[in-house]
């Protein structure tokens, strides 16, 4: 079995620390951000398969912003790397935007992590439209 690379970038270290136990050690070589800036230098240098990828960020770039970023570097690439989107932001002009930024899947907090582990594995039958996991209602 192949570990692939994985990036979370979040700004609350509780989460960041949710999301490392509930993904699992040795499942993935993980990486972390805290900034939309500091996403995008991971990413450069690291290259992950999969990145979680929270909307509202310190500084000067969003999670939306950062998507986008990345997809306009792997336009040309045959590495796309899977991007979810984990967010507090659940109406539908942000789903939105989550889809016109590139995401594959939208994640709304507060989420199931065992949700959230099912919508990485099961990221390849739901190749080219995103995903959406709301919380009930």
């Amino acid at each position: 079995m192949m570990v692939e690379k994985l990036l979370i970038v979040e700004d609350q270290g509780s989460i960041r620390k949710m999301l490392r136990i509930a993904l699992g050690y040795g499942k993935y070589v993980m990486h972390e951000a805290e900034t939309g800036s500091e996403a995008l230098a991971t990413f450069d240098a690291q290259k992950p398969n999969v990145i979680l990828l929270d909307v509202m960020l310190p500084g000067e770039l969003n999670g939306f912003e950062v998507c986008k970023l990345i997809r306009q570097r792997t336009k040309n690439d045959i590495y796309k790397p899977y991007i979810v989107i984990i967010t507090a932001k659940q109406q539908d002009t942000d789903i939105e935007e989550g889809r016109q930024s590139g995401a594959d899947a939208y994640v709304v907090k507060p989420f199931s992590p065992v949700g959230l582990i099912e919508v990485i594995e099961s990221r390849a039958e739901h190749a080219g439209s995103m995903l959406v996991i709301r919380k009930p209602n």
